[in-house]
């Protein structure tokens, strides 16, 4: 995805993400909670309570009112969240399906741009922000990786969250960065295909009509059994609630689904793509 802070966007207050960090610390060690004991119980990973306690992380509004409601804190985690700026690195269009992928069972993205952002590399991160216009600067650039870094993190943190990626095979060919570059990239997602809740889908270029060519789409599912999709353009994004609307764009997922190359025959394209850089 690409969620970078289009220039303008307001900077992160960091000092209010720490305080909040805090607080939630010492309400849980009043509660007399591990962060192992407390975070099955707001539906986070271990990492996850880290990175919010240690001010790394925006909570989310579901986070805010679990702590609130588990460590019975009369109000005080809610009014310490009324203080918090947004995550930098993050756009703000993109903030509320930023802060409901943690919180997902299920997490689907069909992408014809770039590689997905969950997918990718520091380095071809990197390149993608260097390369952005307007101009980034060398700070803005590595808030931004720290970002997408700890946002891709859910791969690994939430192994039972079952995933579903299809990447049009263009977006994988086109070299936007150096050969070694897309060369580790391609390696990543050969590696992360092997997890046994992630599956991967190249849309063949010889697929003529598929039922994706509307555009970019991501749908999740929450522990709540409430779907989203989310819908992206130039420096605009959409959150989609609306049952009618996320049932054909469900539908118009699962065709494409079908109409995908298997896992087994993505990884055999991956691995062509990458002998010919």
């Amino acid at each position: 995805m690409t969620d970078e802070v289009p220039k303008g966007s307001e900077p992160e207050t960091s000092e209010s993400l720490k305080a909040f960090g805090e607080v939630v610390k010492l309400l849980r060690k009043r509660a007399s909670l591990t962060q192992e004991q407390f975070a099955p119980q707001v539906g986070y990973s271990v990492p996850m309570i880290a990175s919010i306690e240690q001010g790394r992380r925006l909570p989310s509004k579901e986070f805010v009112d679990r702590a609130e409601e588990r460590l019975d804190a009369f109000g005080v985690i809610r009014a310490a969240a009324k203080h918090l700026t947004r995550r930098a690195g993050l756009a703000k269009w993109f903030e509320g399906w930023a802060e409901l992928e943690p919180l997902a069972v299920t997490l689907y993205t069909y992408e014809n741009r770039l590689v997905p952002g969950l997918f990718q590399t520091p380095a071809y991160a990197r390149t993608l922000f260097e390369e952005q216009i307007p101009a980034m600067s060398e700070d803005k650039i590595e808030s931004n990786l720290v970002t997408r870094v700890e946002r891709a993190s859910i791969l690994t943190e939430r192994p039972e969250t079952i995933y579903s990626f299809i990447i049009e095979e263009h977006a994988l060919r086109r070299q936007v960065a150096a050969p070694e570059v897309m060369r580790e990239q391609i390696d990543h997602i050969i590696e992360l295909n092997k997890r046994r809740n992630i599956d991967i889908q190249i849309m063949a270029q010889s697929r003529g009509y598929h039922a994706g060519l509307g555009g970019p789409l991501c749908l999740l599912e929450t522990e709540e059994i409430a779907w989203y999709a989310y819908s992206e353009g130039q420096g605009t994004g959409q959150l989609i609630s609306d049952p009618k609307v996320v049932s054909i764009l469900q539908q118009r997922y699962a065709r494409m689904r079908t109409q995908a190359l298997s896992p087994e025959e993505s990884v055999s394209l991956l691995r062509e793509i990458r002998g010919a850089l």
